[in-house]
């Protein structure tokens, strides 16, 4: 792809596939199963006390709800519930979205039998809260420096605990979950799934946060320009905090089956980082390659096409 001219550095950086294929996971902190294992028990003792409202009895084809469930440090987590306006639920989906935030739900999905729950992370969208910041540049930044406030760590919660909202409305989906993770809730996915035994498949498409070190020191657009930033004057507290948060790391303790998409181009989330959490993935799993990630080209379409006919077979099983 030559695109590289939109912007004054090369997104490929200079990696062809094999090259990205090799990209290992970098060392980890100490205590890192412990740090995420008592985040997880704290999450699973919050009652989410799910409550809907329905916006659209139909909408192409599915009910549309408003839902609001409580996370950790009773924050209100806002987002979308679509139930099929015919059939049974026989399963079900979180599904996460980019640090642009979300609008609306994906009508476009191809899982008719579901119930999909679209929760918006704390601090976006419909999840905002005047005492966090709602641009990208600003959140990722958000109490930084303390590995155990990092708001990073909130936003794993949130997709925990939308498990255990989505399984208080549709306790029959239990053994019948996936989670689908863009961008921002790709890499947010990964720390999720490391440690939550509730999801049965998951998808990372594009996702942030893989390779601490490289993430650290290859130029880049978006929310990881900001930490780099940040890096620059505060290197002992950037890295006390973000070693932790490395979604390649969390990427070796997944279990279930995961489909991945990663691309070869991308300015905003570098590849090399991308395809480090596909490498540290030990469990069965799938990889689908992008030509692109956060830019626009010629193939685009008929890609995303070719990724969602993947997926509709990828998660068959869960029905």
């Amino acid at each position: 792809m030559d695109n590289s001219t939109d912007y004054n550095f090369d997104p490929t950086y200079g990696y062809n596939l094999t090259e990205l294929l090799s990209v290992s996971a970098p060392r980890e902190p100490k205590y890192f199963d412990e740090f995420w294992q008592q985040r997880y028990q704290r999450a699973l003792t919050v009652n989410p006390e799910p409550q809907i409202n329905l916006i659209h009895e139909d909408k192409l084809g599915w009910q549309v709800f408003s839902i609001n469930y409580a996370s950790t440090d009773d924050f209100c987590i806002g987002g979308w519930l679509l139930i099929p306006t015919s059939g049974d639920v026989k399963r079900g989906f979180i599904i996460g979205h980019g640090y642009g935030g979300r609008n609306e739900p994906d009508y476009h999905l191809p899982f008719k039998d579901a119930a999909l729950l679209f929760p918006c992370s704390r601090g976006l969208s419909l999840s905002a809260h005047n005492a966090l910041p709602s641009e990208s540049y600003q959140h990722v930044l958000h109490n930084i420096e303390d590995k155990d406030n990092y708001i990073l760590g909130g936003c794993v919660d949130d997709v925990w605990l939308a498990v255990s909202a989505l399984l208080t409305l549709f306790p029959s989906t239990l053994g019948h979950l996936g989670y689908l993770g863009i961008s921002f809730s790709g890499g947010i996915g990964a720390l999720a799934l490391a440690y939550e035994a509730r999801i049965a498949k998951g998808h990372l498409n594009i996702p942030t946060f893989g390779h601490l070190p490289l993430r650290l020191r290859l130029k880049t657009n978006g929310s990881a320009h900001s930490v780099q930033q940040y890096y620059g004057t505060h290197k002992k507290e950037a890295l006390k905090t973000l070693a932790y948060y490395d979604a390649a790391l969390a990427a070796k303790r997944i279990k279930i089956p995961m489909h991945c998409a990663c691309a070869l181009f991308d300015p905003c989330v570098s590849p090399p980082g991308q395809f480090a959490i596909y490498n540290a993935l030990s469990c069965d799993k799938k990889l689908f390659v992008l030509e692109a990630g956060h830019h626009s080209y010629q193939n685009q379409l008929p890609q995303e096409y070719e990724l969602i006919n993947q997926l509709a077979i990828f998660f068959e099983s869960l029905s």
